[in-house]
């Protein structure tokens, strides 16, 4: 990857939400699933320290907005901001960056909105020829008297992240237990769930560095679950504990091309920008099928699926760090040159 190197030190801010402060007022460990540790934003913050930059530390969006009102000013952003109220809540901090001109790492609001709601996404790749489960979005608080979906079936919700609400119990294979699983995730869920067909296949996923056209894959990491009680999902727990529970894999045969091709496919029609991380499931063909993309992928220093795959290749933190703000700077640089106006002859 061609490297563009800033014209001097630049003052990076750190936009995130830390699971402390959520943890204390109330909410359990797994609702706060999808925020950061503090190791987190000081291994971010050391990496851009040690490439040159000044990282300033600045939090979720009420920092951000009191930083902003108060004037202050940054030549980039580094956003891992998941926020927590709203269906748009990841798209917050990069439509308030937006409204002030400032430049960010990751996505755009738009693209944030579409992925965090599976089937929205899924929707939208499908459209464009890309193989997925068939799914249903469930709105009402019970199970429609006909599924029009063959048994075993999947269930989470539409809009979470970090296996929120997913595990061995996710999988149904009657109708008993798909009221049981949906009556199980609104005690505490409201929003849409998701049903989809089970795909009973191998699970992989996928880190994309880039956009557009520069994007590439940066390989695939087969997730094996230790134990059959959560080789149906890999949820919640799996995640959390997975050093007791998953192995991960690098693999680099035909099948892994496959479903990096489909990976970067799909990361190209939402419009990723810098890095994602796309989850891949085999069907009962053998057939690699899109889950779901997360464009604002974790960056836990040991603990993260895209950390962990970027290690399998050999690279360090801060390479994965660098790679993520060469290419936000690479599309910054061309969304600012100037362009040529040809001259129109009467």
């Amino acid at each position: 990857m061609r490297t563009i190197q800033s014209p001097r030190s630049m003052r990076i801010g750190l936009t995130y939400d830390l699971r402390e402060p959520y943890l204390e007022s109330g909410l359990s460990e797994e609702e706060t699933a999808e925020f950061d540790r503090p190791e987190t934003i000081d291994a971010i913050a050391e990496a851009l320290g040690a490439l040159g930059h000044e990282p300033a530390r600045i939090g979720g969006i009420r920092d951000l907005t009191h930083a902003l009102g108060q004037g202050v000013s940054f030549d980039l952003v580094f956003n891992l901001a998941e926020g927590l109220k709203g269906t748009a809540r990841e798209s917050q901090v990069p439509a308030l960056l937006d409204a002030f001109g400032i430049p960010y790492t990751f996505s755009d609001p738009f693209t944030l909105a579409l992925a965090l709601h599976k089937a929205t996404a899924k929707t939208i790749v499908r459209a464009a020829g890309v193989a997925t489960a068939p799914f249903i979005l469930l709105r009402e608080q019970t199970a429609p008297r006909e599924i029009p979906l063959e048994y075993p079936l999947f269930v989470k919700p539409d809009a979470e992240g970090s296996g929120m609400g997913i595990g061995g119990q996710s999988r149904v294979s009657d109708r008993c237990d798909l009221e049981r699983a949906i009556a199980r995730l609104r005690t505490w869920y409201a929003g849409p769930i998701l049903i989809e067909s089970f795909l009973p296949g191998r699970e992989f996923t996928v880190g994309i560095l880039g956009t557009g056209q520069a994007a590439r894959p940066l390989g695939t990491l087969e997730i094996k679950a230790r134990s059959s009680s959560d080789q149906a999902a890999y949820g919640y727990l799996a995640k959390e504990e997975y050093d007791e529970r998953i192995d991960y894999r690098l693999v680099e045969d035909g099948l892994a091309s496959r479903a990096a091709g489909l990976a970067l496919q799909v990361h190209r029609i939402l419009n990723c920008q810098d890095a994602s991380r796309v989850d891949i499931r085999l069907d009962s063909s053998g057939e690699p099928c899109f889950l779901e993309i997360n464009p604002l992928a974790g960056l836990h220093p040991v603990r993260s699926d895209l950390v962990i795959l970027a290690s399998a290749r050999g690279w360090s933190y801060r390479d994965l760090i660098q790679a993520i703000l060469q290419s936000a700077l690479e599309r910054i640089q061309e969304a600012t040159a100037p362009r040529q106006v040809r001259p129109v002859h009467a």
